[in-house]
């Protein structure tokens, strides 16, 4: 075997080590990258040639996390690791955004990157180690790739950056972004903070991007010592550049004409096709489907280049609009009468129509994943149908592009949430996408604002989203920043950066960047752009609904939570759970209790006030503790020779002595009491061992002593 390693410090003594040459051998570039007890596994392959007619680059990227890493055996019925979690998409598509600009544009073979977590240690979080494991595997192969690139995660805890913290510090962290990227530019951003401002984001970027210089670097050294410096030949893409001439000649002006006369997405996708269609039957009819694919690929470059030069020269957009304007919105809620909470959010044509429901403890999600595990009270689903953009597609459940749109609208939303026993709910929110045309995830977050308002669920502040986007020229140095872009303007741009945030800063942010050189300046000015927009739609959504509605639904299902002291856990339960059943059974309520700490913190759960407060009231007097000197309405539970046990709560009695029972003196307790009887009764003490001693006759007048006669 010829191993090699390299390591690098972190900045703060951590080392991390990235070994290639002992594993995964027949893998066209293979590296263990590991940091304490935290091991990755990372491998590429590359098939040799392209299949035929394939004009992109099917790159399929997978992160799975091993349950033996973490010395855990996988739940469910087949006892082994299935399809992807949604945690596990979630990072896969962060090394996809990260790694797929990087590839040659004309590279088309299938690639395949697999990131395995073969060992953890629970405080080392393994996400951001997985950009820079699949880079490194690329760097030791020779797959053509204009890396290396690594990913990082920034998070200010207690005031200060940190990269790549633990994971006992992120519950202290105001700001965390995963952030990718080469020696020279940022390419990839994702995370979620604290309603920070825009300087404090670019700091924050400033710092991650200094750290992933030093990875890039350290790659470099891998890529020299390997000795795989020089890359596989390739051709998967065949030229004409007569024809590309051509058609740049019969096309490009009546494609710059459509650009520019403006209109909606139908009528400029029909002129576009009309163009390409007229060129087609020009041909001659014995024309190869080789040439008609090249001509198409040539048109492509058309639509590319001239929309982008008739906004880069004349400012002018596809649909009219100023580089800043906002397209025209409405909102409506209240349109689903039978849900919790719903809202219609329309902006230009993309459409969301998103409901609010809400839930119990017992509607939790559980997390049973190898590294992550747990429960999870926001959910927050994301459909994009293939009606959205008039297209037939099937449905196959939601894919990963839908899984994280969904994530990036959960992360804005769960900022604004209230927290602790001001929300016992378990929150549902789903977004069906209606229409399509460019930035459906921030529809989402302000659709989902809006009908969290309208369930009455009291957030901090309403949040707002948008879609940025920028066009540049390298050569003339022009660049124009777009605000609220288009599908078309997302494709043909070179960034695409969502940014979410209320009144007084930036919750959530996402970016991708498909260009090289972006500096600081115009980051800034686009976040402040950003910033400008994220306010305008504020505004118009708060004319449909300022805050929160007073009240929850009438039809909306209530939960009243009680702390009740860890001793009576056990009484509420009862034995084989008897208790809590027989007080669900017999009320309509659904109870929960969980032990935090010293309490015992119990949710009652009901469509009707009615039953809510027969729980409360039964919970409410088995957790009751006795009060020396308080007065009781007790039932007789059994007849003993020196007196009988009352009941003075439930589960809890209290002896009545035969000489407190009445001021006369009793013999005998025939035909005093009978099991059942409901008295009165005074609480005079409790002892050591917790036994009450009650009195009956404390409440009763006391006779008057006869008066002796005079002589």
């Amino acid at each position: 075997m010829n191993v090699i390693k390299k390591s690098f410090d972190l900045g703060d003594g951590r080392i991390v080590e990235i070994e290639t040459g002992k594993l995964a051998k027949q893998a066209d570039g293979a590296v263990v990258v590991k940091m304490g007890d935290t091991m990755l596994l990372a491998t590429v392959v590359s098939t040799v040639g392209a299949k035929p007619g394939t004009d992109f680059l099917p790159l399929s990227v997978d992160y799975q996390e091993k349950y033996a890493a973490t010395g855990r055996i996988p739940g469910g019925f087949l006892r082994r690791e299935a399809r992807l979690s949604d945690y596990e998409v979630l990072i896969s598509r962060l090394v996809d955004r990260a790694l797929r600009p990087m590839f040659p544009s004309d590279y088309h073979s299938d690639t395949q990157v697999m990131i395995s977590l073969i060992s953890a240690d629970k405080d080392i979080m393994p996400d951001c180690l997985a950009g820079l494991a699949a880079s490194a595997a690329l760097s030791v192969s020779d797959i053509p790739f204009n890396g290396p690139i690594s990913e990082v995660r920034v998070a200010k805890i207690d005031g200060k950056l940190v990269i790549n913290p633990l994971a006992s510090e992120l519950e202290r962290a105001t700001l965390e972004f995963m952030v990718a990227g080469s020696a020279n530019d940022i390419g990839m951003v994702e995370g979620e903070c604290d309603e920070i401002q825009e300087d404090e984001m670019v700091e924050a970027l400033k710092f991650a991007h200094a750290a992933i210089k030093v990875q890039c670097a350290i790659q470099v050294e891998l890529t020299e010592a390997t000795g795989k410096t020089v890359k596989r030949e390739y051709n998967h893409e065949d030229h004409d550049a007569d024809l590309k001439a051509k058609v740049y000649a019969d096309t490009y002006d009546k494609v710059y004409a459509v650009a520019k006369a403006g209109g909606d997405k139908d009528v400029r996708k029909k002129g576009f096709t009309d163009i390409i269609n007229e060129f087609f039957e020009a041909m001659p009819e014995d024309t190869a489907d080789l040439t008609k694919a090249m001509a198409k690929h040539y048109y492509h470059d058309v639509q590319y280049d001239a929309i982008r030069n008739l906004l880069l020269d004349e400012g002018i957009r596809l649909d009219g609009r100023k580089t800043t304007e906002i397209r025209k919105i409405w909102s409506e809620v209240g349109y689903l009468p039978a849900a919790h909470g719903s809202a219609v959010f329309t902006r230009g044509e993309t459409q969301s129509l998103t409901s609010v429901t809400l839930g119990s403890k017992d509607d939790e999600q559980m997390i049973d994943g190898a590294f992550v595990n747990g429960y999870n009270k926001f959910l927050l689903h994301y459909n994009f149908p293939g009606f959205s953009t008039g297209e037939v597609r099937p449905n196959r459940g939601a894919g990963r592009r839908e899984i994280g749109h969904g994530a990036l609208a959960q992360r804005s939303l769960k900022k604004v949430l209230p927290e602790g026993e001001e929300n016992p709910y378990t929150i549902r929110i789903v977004s069906d996408i209606l229409e399509s045309n460019g930035s459906s995830s921030m529809a989402t977050v302000c659709a989902g604002t809006l009908a969290l308002m309208d369930a009455g669920i009291k957030i901090k502040s309403p949040v707002s989203g948008i879609a940025m986007g920028l066009i540049t020229d390298e050569k003339t140095g022009k660049y124009a920043i777009l605000s609220d872009i288009l599908g078309d303007e997302d494709h043909l741009g070179d960034m695409d950066f969502k940014v979410t945030g209320t009144e007084n800063g930036i919750v959530a942010c996402q970016m991708d960047l498909k260009i090289n050189g972006l500096s600081y300046e115009v980051l800034t000015k686009a976040l402040l752009q950003a910033k400008e927009g994220r306010l305008h739609i504020l505004g118009e959504m708060k004319k449909t609904i300022a805050k929160p509605n007073e009240d929850l639904k009438p039809h909306a299902p209530r939960i009243v939570s009680l702390s009740i002291d860890k001793e009576f856990i056990g009484a509420v339960i009862g034995p084989g759970g008897k208790i809590i059943q027989e007080m669900q059974r017999e009320t309509g309520a659904s109870i929960s209790i969980e032990e935090v700490g010293n309490k015992g913190i119990v949710e009652i759960f009901a469509d009707n006030k009615a039953a809510i407060d027969a729980a409360v009231a039964r919970i409410s007097a088995i957790a009751a503790k006795p009060e020396i000197g308080a007065t009781y309405q007790g039932k007789v539970k059994s007849i003993m020779p020196f007196g009988a046990f009352v009941e003075i709560m439930p589960g809890k009695d209290g002896l009545l002595h035969i000489s407190e029972i009445s001021w006369e003196r009793l013999e005998t307790m025939d035909g005093v009491l009978k099991e059942g009887d409901k008295i009165e009764v005074k609480l005079l003490d409790v002892d050591k061992q917790g036994k009450m001693k009650l009195s009956r006759k404390v409440l009763l007048p006391r006779p008057e002593k006869p008066t002796a006669p005079q002589a």
